[in-house]
């Protein structure tokens, strides 16, 4: 009976050690995505953005590189929304406009 007793406590431990991983988890990405409105908008003067060739217009961009419909949201790039400004992995720390292009567009697959 005493075996029984232990693997019913093991089990109860185990739920409750998996149920405290999943909310750890939960709360641990929560601060990354309200932080990535906070970032701070790249600008056309930033050393990168110049390397790149990067427009906060994709259609002010005179780049021949740059196809119809080429713009950061649809970017394999770029990680949200297709409004506004998000995060690109190209400028770590900093925010694109998702109307915006660089030479670097990657089409999302």
């Amino acid at each position: 009976m005493s075996h029984e007793k232990d693997l019913a406590s093991r089990r109860r431990f185990l739920k409750a050690a998996a149920g405290t991983a999943a909310v750890a988890v939960v709360a641990g990405s929560l601060p990354r995505f309200a932080r990535a409105a906070d970032l701070p908008h790249v600008s056309e003067s930033d050393p990168t953005a110049k390397a790149l060739g990067y427009v906060e217009d994709a259609g002010k961009s005179g780049n021949p590189k740059r196809k119809p419909g080429d713009v950061c949201s649809n970017c394999q790039f770029y990680s949200a929304g297709s409004g506004g400004y998000g995060p690109c992995q190209l400028f770590p720390g900093k925010s694109v406009n998702a109307k915006g292009w660089c030479v670097s567009h990657t089409p999302k697959a």
